[in-house]
């Protein structure tokens, strides 16, 4: 017993730097990658000398890129953390659970119906429609006293709704269509400097608002009456993950579109690595989330030469035998 409460201590202990120096490579390998391949000396020169000829591949279309790889992948692995341990469920994850699809239905209404078409306009109706659908969903599974499978259930069959309405409001507005068929997969190959700055404060909120109800989420693993016994309080805790959950999903979702399976995949390996403890699993989930996205992004630029596959592609084809496999090895358990 005494091993086995150890082992997370060591593996955290090598898993950050580890973890950290990962994120580095696939940063790298992003900015050297694509139509135009790229030398690290040449990605460095890029970066640093305005003088230098991959000075405009890698400011205007690579560095927006990666950057918001970065903060969509830390967005979409701290909300499927957080969702997975305010619902108690291994297998929740934003895109699974409906809250995608809340924000993808409310920024393609917008697009096609009200004219909408800029990331400052519509961010706001993509956080209107993940807290939305996150309240719905969490009233449909009996709210306080909902259960994982429950809120699976519900989950499920809003998503389902959701994107029907989306593809059939794109149908009818080919305009629509044109626009959103690369966002409605889920990409982040037009990502233009503006689309970072605008996201960015949305992040970097939800980011703090997860970290900081890590502890008392910790508290409400234990039930709600032991949770307050020990001074936490359970329906603010709650308040503050939802929050959490919207402010990433909704501004990670208005800029690259539903990106599934990343929420759901990398809490899972970060488990296994740190343990159940959020203080350190949360943190774990923000640094390995981006290094899949950018991952998937990558494999995306080689594999379709010299076209491109839409990271959103990429992550489902990982993702769905990897929910497969957790769900049968969930039910032999």
């Amino acid at each position: 017993m005494t091993t086995r409460r150890a082992h997370p201590a060591r593996c955290r202990a090598v898993g950050l730097p580890a973890a950290l120096a990962a994120l580095l490579v696939v940063c790298v390998l992003s900015l050297a990658i694509g139509a135009l391949p790229l030398a690290p000396s040449a990605v460095w020169h890029g970066l640093a000398d305005p003088a230098s000829g991959a000075y405009a591949v890698v400011h205007q279309t690579r560095l927006p890129r990666t950057l918001l790889g970065l903060l969509a992948g830390t967005a979409l692995g701290l909300a499927g953390a957080v969702m997975q341990a305010l619902t108690r469920n291994p297998l929740a994850d934003p895109g699974l659970l409906g809250v995608n699809a809340g924000a993808s239905a409310a920024v393609v209404t917008a697009t096609a119906l009200l004219g909408i078409s800029s990331l400052s306009g519509y961010i706001w109706f993509a956080l209107g429609g993940a807290a939305l659908v996150s309240v719905l969903i969490y009233a449909i599974g009996g709210g306080a006293s909902s259960t994982p499978a429950r809120l699976a259930l519900a989950g499920t069959a809003v998503n389902a709704a959701l994107y029907s309405y989306v593809a059939a409001l794109e149908l009818l507005d080919t305009g629509a269509l044109d626009k959103m068929r690369f966002w409605t997969v889920g990409s982040i190959a037009a990502a233009e400097p503006g689309t970072v700055l605008r996201i960015t404060p949305f992040i970097l909120l939800g980011t703090v608002l997860a970290l900081g109800c890590a502890k008392p989420l910790n508290t409400l693993a234990l039930g709600d009456e032991a949770a307050t016994a020990l001074g936490a309080k359970p329906a603010l805790t709650r308040g503050v993950a939802i929050a959490a959950i919207v402010l990433l999903c909704g501004s990670a979702t208005a800029a690259c579109g539903p990106i599934v399976f990343v929420g759901l995949m990398v809490p899972q390996v970060a488990a296994r690595i740190t343990g159940p403890d959020l203080r350190w699993l949360l943190p774990y989930s923000a640094i390995l989330a981006p290094v899949l996205l950018l991952g998937a992004d990558i494999v995306g630029r080689v594999v379709a030469r010299p076209s491109e596959l839409e990271v959103g592609i990429i992550t489902a084809v990982i993702g769905g035998p990897v929910f497969l496999l957790t769900v049968v090895g969930r039910e032999r358990a």
